[in-house]
């Protein structure tokens, strides 16, 4: 009877090689990770819910769409109002890959031995090459010869446990070649191979299984933490940006109904200035005429005396005619008209002030907006070129005229005098300060983490640079590449940096003045950001001062 079986079984032989099924259940527990809790299935479509709980898409909408409330079938936590729920695309991949991995349902495997009615087979025999319901499989519970064979789970492919060169058992595993053999095969084709039982490598294999079970159980769960930690960046970074949108334009608008008041109320006193200007003209015009119509009768009372014949009358009348006028002093109204003029100028700047005072609390504002972002910044030592001298406690660097004898690091410039900070930012937002006092050369800013750092080095966006530069004592400039020159009113002795990650925008600003000094905006950011100094060469000692990254000191 078994060898009868055995032949049949030989004609379904597939061509292939003959190891175990050893995965059979390896992804089982891992199908329970990726199954809805509302229609017990494998996900499909998967979406995530504001609380982290996973279900189909489908499923969850259905629950939503019979409810009065949006709330989790799991956890039944309510949402005020119905999340937009968006596939969680790295559940669903993993759910595929999952149903590609995972065996297909076995087909259900029949006793060999019943002839009328076949029922259920409960072991297969691996000798005897037959699989043997509960009836017919009692002989080898009782034979003390039929208890010596290998009894298994019923399988419909007993002739893939058999070895097709020997007609023996596939009982043995070879780990040089990582394949079953019989133990025929490991005397011949595999003598001195490294053979174990083939339960013992399935265990080892199983081992091995698991743990990568808990490595992608980890990974789904950390998937699932970042997809919470992302939309609750975003909703914190939304609450920020409409609060700064609305100080923003509660200070502008401010500024701007100040400017108009100013700009009313001079344009009002210029008025009244003008008209009181044209009431004056008129009156002295018509004083002159006066003057002029006076001076005329003089005159020709004048002409007539110089001709007179009366002697006498010329001498009564000398002394009146001689006597001067009572005329204005035409020199000191000009100088009122100048006094006019110079009223409007001090008002105009009186106005200038006023709104560079307004612009300077603005700014003031703003800082002190950004200095709550302030992050703690260490130089990193292993990215410092060689001549750069670094404090013990990380904050500062200066230049020396001595090459220090350091490992050639990947991450190391040389031979620019530049060092970036040990720490790099790849979203949100970060602040620091840095003391620029008594250098005559200074580079501050951000670079990106794949920057160039050896040989001669570009600054400039383009290349991975967002700085603002200081040349020869009192020429600044910002390298954007090309570079663009910046007219400061004070010479800064401390730099803030601010960076918005999301909204691609790297800020400089005179902290003591609280004064503004360049923005590169509208940048693309797509690796991590790290801070980045360059304090210049020593210049004979004239450039020695250190740079220093000072603790923020908030401004009131």
């Amino acid at each position: 009877m078994a060898e009868s079986s055995l032949t049949a079984r030989k004609t379904r032989r597939r061509s292939k090689e003959h190891d175990p099924p050893l995965m059979s259940s390896s992804m089982s527990s891992l199908s329970e990770e990726i199954q809805c809790s509302v229609c017990l299935g494998v996900f499909t479509d998967p979406v995530t819910t504001p609380c982290g709980h996973n279900f189909c898409k489908i499923c969850l909408n259905k629950c939503w769409d019979n409810s009065q409330t949006c709330s989790c079938p799991n956890c039944n936590e309510t949402f005020k109002q119905r999340p937009d729920l968006k596939i969680n695309t790295t559940l669903r991949e993993l759910v595929d890959h999952c149903k590609t991995k995972s065996p297909e349902k076995k087909p259900e495997v029949l006793c060999d031995i019943c002839e009328e009615r076949k029922l259920k087979a409960l072991k297969s025999c691996l000798v005897c090459q037959s699989s043997y319901c509960e009836t017919h499989l009692e002989p080898h519970l009782r034979v003390t010869r039929l208890k010596k064979h290998k009894l298994m789970d019923p399988v419909s492919n007993l002739e893939d446990y058999i070895c097709q060169k020997h007609e023996k058992t596939l009982d043995l595993f070879c780990r040089d070649d990582q394949t079953c053999v019989c133990s025929i095969c490991s005397v011949k084709d595999h003598r001195n191979h490294n053979t174990v039982p083939i339960e013992e490598e399935s265990q080892e294999k199983k081992t091995e299984l698991m743990k990568i079970q808990k490595d992608v159980q980890l990974m789904i769960q950390n998937r699932i933490k970042k997809i919470q930690d992302i939309k609750h960046s975003a909703e914190v970074r939304k609450r920020n940006t409409d609060k700064e949108k609305a100080v923003r334009v509660e200070l502008f608008t401010d500024l701007i109904r100040s400017i108009e008041r100013h700009q009313t109320e001079l344009l009002e006193m210029m008025e009244e200035q003008q008209k009181a200007a044209e009431k004056q003209e008129q009156e002295l015009i018509e004083e002159l005429e006066q003057e002029i119509t006076e001076l005329k009768m003089r005159n020709t009372e004048l002409e007539q005396l110089s001709h007179t014949e009366d002697h006498l009358h010329l001498l009564q009348i000398h002394s009146s005619l001689c006597s001067p006028r009572n005329t204005r002093n035409w020199p000191e109204i000009s100088m009122k008209t100048h006094e006019s003029l110079e009223t409007l100028r001090r008002a105009l700047t009186q106005l200038k002030d006023t709104i560079d005072e307004k612009l300077t609390l603005t700014v003031s504002t703003e800082l002190k907006w950004m200095q709550q972002y302030a992050v703690d910044v260490t130089l990193d030592p292993d990215t410092a070129q060689p001549k750069l001298i670094l404090s013990d406690d990380g904050k500062q660097v200066r230049h020396g005229d001595i090459r220090q004898k350091l490992p050639d690091k990947p991450e190391r410039f040389d031979p620019c005098a530049c060092v970036l900070g040990k720490e790099g930012f790849s979203s949100g937002r970060f602040y620091f300060e840095v003391q620029v006092k008594g250098k005559t050369e200074w580079d501050l800013g951000v670079a990106r983490e794949s920057i160039n750092r050896k040989g001669k080095i570009t600054v400039g966006p383009s290349d991975g640079y967002w700085t603002v530069a200081l040349r020869n004592g009192d020429e600044y400039k910002a390298c954007a590449g090309p570079s663009v020159s910046l007219s400061l009113k004070e010479k800064p002795q401390r730099v803030g940096v601010f960076v918005d990650c999301e909204e691609g925008m790297v800020s400089f600003y005179d902290v003591e003045s609280s004064s503004h000094i360049y923005s590169f905006t509208a940048q693309s950011f797509t690796e991590k950001l790290y801070p980045y100094f360059n304090p210049c060469t020593n210049d004979g000692g004239k450039n020695s001062n250190p740079l220093i990254i000072t603790p923020v000191s908030y401004n009131k």
